[in-house]
């Protein structure tokens, strides 16, 4: 068992941001939220699925929403310790761990403020091992556990509970009214017994996103490029460098879509690429030919800090590298690619793995 203190949460939450490919949510809040929780309540217990009991009661936390809406509408805090609150009086139970729904940004951190707080440990897995816009895109779906029942409170103290018939219907829901919250909402979902999660989660994705983030702040300190060690310790393939040109985007109920057009510079000169992204980048074409697909990840790197750039945070002129990183085996099968590839989305492209792509 490990203890996640709050020199963690800057490794942690910045490796979240980059496994959000875009979506997430900037952690900024979230490792906030997180960073006072662990001061008032001590360090949180970090363990692995198979340190469950089977019959334990595992609950994960999220933050549900546009992104965009969160850089002005900010969460207090209490709304996802209401949602925790309201799944163990639906269920009658205490819940016995907290995990990530989803791997990304804020709510790679979210959950670590909840399990502070509570006392209780949070479990070093999550359901996609990236971040999703949508709430039935989580390898659970794959393994036919329920989303419901669904707590979902704002910060204005408004509460529902949801028993949904399928998973699909709780995004439908859920979205709903969120949308009518304001655009942002904490949710309860997709509570489990310890056995399932040991069968159905991605595993190790906090301390995978703290090794990322520690090869990022620490690489100078071992005389290391941070972008050259940020690839090395994600298996990552550098997709492109260049200049942003040009970004368009627009809140679509509670999703940010858009595409963000780049200039290529250096070995990329006369080349461009194009990003097309709903929360999450979903599609990188370079020259017109995609170079990535859902559901393997593409990450927008800040060129001069190595930091990751959210969506919502792009801007014209920055220098900017991408990269392509292979998603979990779970996504990679028939299941996994018709549940979170391109033709989901609404793409032509069928999925072909990033190291195929640019072999």
């Amino acid at each position: 068992m490990k203890k996640i203190t709050v020199k963690d949460l800057e490794y942690i939450s910045l490796g979240s941001t980059i496994l959000g490919t875009g979506g997430g949510g900037d952690p900024y809040i979230g490792k906030l939220l997180a960073k006072k929780s662990i001061e008032d309540y001590g360090d949180v217990s970090l363990i692995k699925a198979e340190e469950l009991d089977d019959d334990a009661l595992v609950v994960p936390i999220a933050a549900f929403g546009a992104p965009m809406i969160l850089v002005e509408k900010l969460f207090s805090g209490n709304e996802f310790y209401s949602a925790f609150e309201m799944m163990e009086s639906y269920l009658g139970r205490k819940i016995d761990a907290v995990m990530p729904a989803e791997a990304g940004g804020l709510n790679g951190v979210i959950p670590l403020a909840v399990a502070a707080k509570k006392q209780i440990p949070i479990v070093d897995a999550d359901g996609m091992g990236r971040a999703f816009p949508r709430l039935e895109m989580v390898t659970f779906t794959l393994h036919g556990i329920s989303v419901s029942p669904i707590t979902q409170a704002d910060e204005k103290g408004n509460k529902n509970v949801y028993d949904t018939i399928n998973n699909v219907w709780g995004e439908t829901l859920v979205g709903a009214t969120t949308i009518q919250m304001g655009g942002s909402c904490a949710i309860g979902c997709y509570p489990m017994s310890g056995a399932q999660v040991k069968k159905a989660a991605v595993h190790g994705i906090i301390s995978y996103a703290q090794v990322l983030g520690e090869a990022i702040l620490n690489a100078k300190k071992h005389q290391k490029n941070p972008i050259d060690s940020l690839i090395e310790k994600a298996d990552a393939i550098q997709l492109f460098s260049g200049k942003i040109s040009n970004i368009t985007i627009k809140t679509e109920g509670r999703w940010n879509k858009g595409l963000c057009e780049i200039m290529g510079l250096g070995e990329d000169s006369g080349s461009t690429m194009e990003l097309d992204f709903q929360n999450e980048f979903l599609m990188a074409k370079k020259n017109g030919k995609p170079v990535a697909i859902t559901p393997d990840l593409i990450v927008l790197i800040d060129a001069e800090n190595a930091h990751p750039i959210t969506a919502e945070t792009i801007q014209y002129g920055t220098r900017v590298i991408v990269l392509g990183m292979k998603a979990d085996e779970q996504w990679r099968t028939p299941e996994g690619i018709e549940l979170g590839g391109p033709e989901k989305f609404g793409y032509t492209e069928k999925f072909v793995p990033v190291e195929i792509l640019n072999d």
